[in-house]
């Protein structure tokens, strides 16, 4: 079995713009190519898991959310990174219904394990905001980060380490 490392996007990945699909807002938060390319040197695959409300809010469109991940996978290549997988979820629950994807669900988690005989227990997520972490919980990962790059946190509900900056999961 392989092991994983989880990453929101929006406040993990690049900095939190509400509802961010245009490249040109796109700002990569400092240190993430640094921790990617540590995690992906020591085996882990690199997984994408976000909630993408935007698109059942009629902010922006699937097609508008796949032209952005298209690119910023290129800038992760760039740097030589190779990001396994993106899951998103479109909906949220006041215009699409309930739905098994939607972060603190584990669904896109779950799907990941399956897709690529993931064990959950030798890997990590890291997530800036508690639905992240419980999504992690819920499906079993072993090792929970909060980075303090998002939103704000209010309460650290799971009582797990928050990190003031990406790169200190690799000090």
């Amino acid at each position: 079995m392989k092991k994983a490392l989880f990453l929101d996007r929006d406040g993990v990945i690049n900095i939190e713009k509400n509802y961010l699909h245009k490249i040109e807002d796109f700002e990569f938060i400092d240190g993430v190519f640094e921790t990617c390319r540590y995690f992906q040197n020591k085996g882990y695959l690199l997984i994408i898991i976000t909630n993408q409300a935007g698109i059942a809010r009629g902010k922006y469109t699937e097609n508008d959310f796949q032209i952005l991940t298209t690119w910023m996978l290129e800038q992760f290549q760039k740097q030589n990174i190779e990001i396994t997988q993106v899951y998103h979820c479109p909906h949220h629950p006041d215009f699409t219904g309930p739905c098994n994807c939607r972060k603190p669900k584990p669904g896109m988690i779950l799907a990941a394990k399956e897709e690529f005989n993931i064990d959950l227990g030798k890997s990590v997520l890291v997530g800036d905001k508690n639905s992240d972490i419980e999504a992690g919980i819920r499906a079993g990962v072993k090792s929970n980060f909060l980075v303090a790059t998002g939103h704000r946190i209010q309460h650290n509900k799971f009582n797990v380490d928050i990190l003031n900056k990406l790169t200190k999961l690799i000090q």
